[in-house]
């Protein structure tokens, strides 16, 4: 049994340390939810450190909907990261956002391989910053990727 597998089955000493890196640009923010700065290893082995600071997170849905989105708020009291993913929104810039988690007891590697997404949008307050990011949306991409329509494809009414 893994020490996730047995983190998630019972309790124990370990903690969950969810971290974020938002990249826009040449920006890049290491964010981390808590009151403790932590240093922690990439899947790449290049170290770096988080910043502590207020993050809430809603992981993406696994179904079969088209969208799966990361929701995620910011404690936007200092405005760093709300001004850079405000610019990059308005300028139509490609932001990313990667999540990974750790234990606590092994910080030397993500425990499980982390995902990015693309920032799609974002709404300010004085202080919390609510961002949305998601996976390719495919229901909003046609062209000039191929379409699998009936009259093209009639093999897909008989897939179930």
């Amino acid at each position: 049994m893994t020490i996730l597998n047995r983190f998630y089955a019972s309790s124990g000493s370990e903690v969950l340390i969810k971290t974020l890196e938002v990249k826009v640009g040449d920006s890049t923010y290491w964010l981390t939810n808590g009151w403790d700065d932590i240093t922690a290893t990439l899947e790449n082995g290049v170290q770096v450190t988080f910043e502590a600071c207020g993050i809430e997170l809603s992981l993406p849905a696994r179904n079969a909907d088209g969208t799966q989105d990361l929701k995620f708020a910011i404690c936007n009291i200092d405005g760093k990261v709300s001004n850079t993913i405000r610019a990059a929104l308005d300028g139509q810039e490609i932001g990313t956002l990667t999540y990974r988690h750790y234990l606590s007891t092994d910080l030397s590697a993500p425990e499980s391989p982390p995902f990015t997404l693309t920032i799609k949008s974002g709404y300010w307050t004085p202080i919390v910053v609510q961002i949305t990011a998601g996976y390719m949306n495919v229901l909003d991409s046609a062209w000039p990727r191929n379409r699998y329509t009936l009259p093209d494809y009639p093999g897909l009414r008989y897939i179930s």
